[in-house]
């Protein structure tokens, strides 16, 4: 196949294109910089030169593949006009893909069930300060009812792997290192869902070759991994003492994630396309060292 991926040079593009390419598959990733086009020449992809604006460059990938892989997204990804950005991208693509029967990957968030994990069979409810993507991800699911081939790839708090320098996890590294502590509120009993980058990047390529119409697929390796051991470990590795502390002393959207409590479940996505995480598990990732480099 040939597939367009948006996000091509980011932390899962990176992971992703690879996947894609060593299985066989052509890839077109689109690119909006120098850098991030060198970078996918270098994975073995073409270049589209773009970003997630230009619609017309988004239609015009989308329409020289077989497939979609949706990554990007613009940063805050709260923010009105990140959103805007995102439901158009959606909009362009899957009037592209119309009666084609062609697959289409959106990236989605693991959801939030109070009292037990989240499954793929959760109804994606448009509330809350992501409400506006939630809405995007289910215009997408919709657009199978004009012959696409439409799934979500719903990814964990934590996408971990060797490399990763903006995810949550370099945040508490560096957040202990300033404050000389690693730091978790309350009883740190609230879980984390984790996957490795490579775990992932191979249900994205399941995904776009195999996932019904409609799919939901929880891209989950750990189903939720308790703060405090996160904190744990990272004290651990900086000598530094873990405990708990104030929720005041975190920043912003840390303080959410480390009081919710939010397990996920993948055992649909792994019974549906046969999809088994193999690689380290977040705290094992975390415990080879590479993070604290």
């Amino acid at each position: 196949m040939r597939i367009f991926v948006t996000g091509a040079s980011g932390w899962i593009g990176s992971a992703v294109v690879p996947e894609l390419v060593n299985d066989g598959h052509q890839v077109l990733g689109l690119a909006r910089s120098d850098a991030a086009a060198r970078s996918v020449t270098a994975m073995g992809a073409q270049v589209l030169r773009g970003d997630l604006n230009d619609t017309d460059a988004l239609h015009a990938g989308a329409i020289r593949s077989d497939g979609v892989i949706h990554l990007a997204f613009v940063v805050p990804s709260t923010s009105e006009e990140a959103t805007r950005t995102d439901a158009k991208a959606v909009e362009t693509f899957t009037a592209a893909l119309a009666a084609s029967g062609k697959p289409l990957v959106i990236s989605g968030a693991t959801l939030v069930t109070p009292g037990r994990p989240a499954t793929e069979h959760d109804e994606l409810v448009a509330t809350g300060p992501v409400a506006a993507r939630i809405a995007n991800m289910r215009a997408a699911l919709a657009a199978k009812e004009a012959g696409v081939r439409t799934s979500l790839v719903m990814l964990p708090r934590s996408v971990h792997g060797r490399g990763e320098r903006h995810g949550f996890v370099p945040q508490l590294i560096a957040r202990a290192r300033a404050k000389g502590v690693s730091g978790y509120i309350g009883d740190g009993a609230s879980r984390w869902p984790a996957v490795h980058v490579k775990d992932a990047a191979t249900l994205y390529r399941l995904a776009v070759e195999q996932a019904p119409a409609g799919s939901v697929l929880n891209a989950v390796g750990d189903e939720g991994v308790p703060v405090r051991e996160i904190a744990e470990v990272i004290g651990r590795h900086l000598d530094l003492p873990a405990r708990s502390v104030p929720a005041e002393e975190f920043d912003g959207m840390l303080v959410r994630l480390l009081s919710t409590d939010m397990p996920a479940s993948s055992s649909l996505t792994q019974q549906l396309l046969g999809w088994k995480p193999t690689h380290p598990s977040l705290i094992e990732d975390i415990e080879q060292g590479h993070y604290l480099l």
